[in-house]
């Protein structure tokens, strides 16, 4: 294990998290690793509910990463049985089971993006279904006698649809106690979460003690914010940077994101440590640093994590030549369309936003003050052929753009 100071571990492992349960704790477990040379078992569980991952899920997998640079025994765990339930974490609503078929599909995808930020050398990658699939009836009996509906009803989404007379079907009862069991199986030291798992994470903690285990501590992670500023980054939102996304893509979307929610992205998406954000901070204050300078270094940070720093370079390079070069802002918004065949050109203006309705468009291609990829577009019947992955710039008046991306 690399020799760092138990109270330092705690201070960084700090940096980004709501809440660690209890910090008195960690720091024995930390104490005694460090004493015994015997790494901590950190577990995270990822349903495969989506087949790709955004920035939003490497929050939990950045503080994964830092353990591990402290040198303990990282578990990311797939779960592939948990999925089949479905997690009723903030829903008013039973959510439709995922097929057998789809779960394995999406954690074959998972275990391929987490890569991107954890050391694959150091990482366990299991499956709950290993061991829920051995459950005999009196293993559920067992599991089930651990907790009381009235427990289970203190949880905020459950209290909330009982309140309101929506059904809760008795398998979502199911779910927090796999989970918590998931943590006795792997004998976890430390369980880490989005804030929204805070009542399952706690349920471990119960069953470890049920079970005969030393309670494992809970560390609670922030959902971060997308492009929006407001809404938590999800792909139902479309204000999402996926793992996945080009150089070009996550470049281009990073240089949208706010100043304020810059800082940020940098406390909860990079390896600065709270110190060097501080400094971030008073220089960006004092004028020393100019935010958007700032922006660039995040963006390349973070094409460099999942690209390599060639890819960054360029995308950079690229950014600079289209935006800067032609005079475009950086906070253009961006607009993805389907393939189309001769789409109206007062359309397009219309859907990107540029024009409250057609004939608000045709007006401005009138009146001369559209522009599409630079040049001025002269007739108001012009069609479009959009081909997936064409990508257009629209003027439209002086000072709006879009950026048209076509998927």
């Amino acid at each position: 294990m690399a020799f760092v100071d138990p109270a330092e571990q705690l201070r960084e492992l700090k940096k980004g998290a709501v809440e660690i349960v209890s910090e008195a704790e960690l720091l024995e477990k930390l104490k005694a690793s460090q004493k015994s040379n015997k790494p901590l078992r950190i577990k995270a569980g990822f349903d495969p509910s989506r087949p790709d991952l955004h920035l939003g899920h490497t929050v939990l997998l950045n503080k994964l990463r830092q353990f591990q640079k402290f040198g303990h025994h990282v578990i990311f765990l797939i779960g592939d049985f948990t999925g089949m339930i479905g997690d009723p974490t903030g829903r008013n609503e039973t959510r439709p089971p995922l097929s057998e078929e789809e779960i394995k599909a999406n954690a074959a995808t998972y275990a391929r993006q987490v890569f991107k930020v954890l050391d694959k050398d150091k990482t366990e990658v299991a499956y709950n279904s290993v061991w829920m699939n051995r459950f005999t009836p009196a293993d559920f009996l067992k599991l089930l006698g651990q907790y009381t509906v009235a427990r289970m009803l203190e949880r905020e989404d459950f209290h909330k649809r009982f309140k309101n007379h929506h059904p809760i079907s008795i398998h979502e009862f199911l779910y927090p106690l796999v989970q918590g069991y998931d943590s006795v199986a792997l004998k976890a030291d430390v369980e880490l979460g989005g804030t929204d798992q805070h009542f399952n994470l706690l349920v471990g903690r119960e069953l470890q003690k049920s079970y005969g285990q030393t309670p494992q501590a809970v560390l609670t992670v922030p959902l971060l914010e997308g492009l929006d500023g407001v809404q938590k980054m999800s792909k139902s939102y479309d204000n999402y940077i996926a793992v996945e996304d080009s150089p070009r893509e996550m470049f281009g979307k990073c240089m949208r994101v706010s100043d304020e929610l810059m800082i940020r992205y940098y406390e909860l998406l990079t390896d600065l440590t709270i110190d060097d954000i501080q400094k971030l901070k008073a220089d960006i204050q004092s004028g020393k640093r100019h935010p958007r300078n700032v922006k660039v270094e995040l963006a390349k940070i973070l094409v460099d994590r999942f690209h390599g720093g060639e890819a960054a370079e360029a995308a950079h390079q690229e950014f600079e030549r289209i935006f800067v070069d032609k005079g475009l802002p950086d906070d253009m918004p961006v607009v993805s369309l389907g393939a189309s065949e001769g789409l109206w050109i007062c359309h397009l203006l219309a859907k990107a936003e540029l024009a409250k309705s057609t004939s608000e468009a045709r007006r401005l291609v009138e009146g001369q003050a559209v522009e599409v990829n630079g040049e001025k577009v002269k007739d108001p019947q012009l069609k479009l052929n959009l081909k997936k992955g064409d990508e257009l710039i629209l003027k439209a008046g002086r000072k709006k753009f879009a950026k048209v991306m076509v998927e």
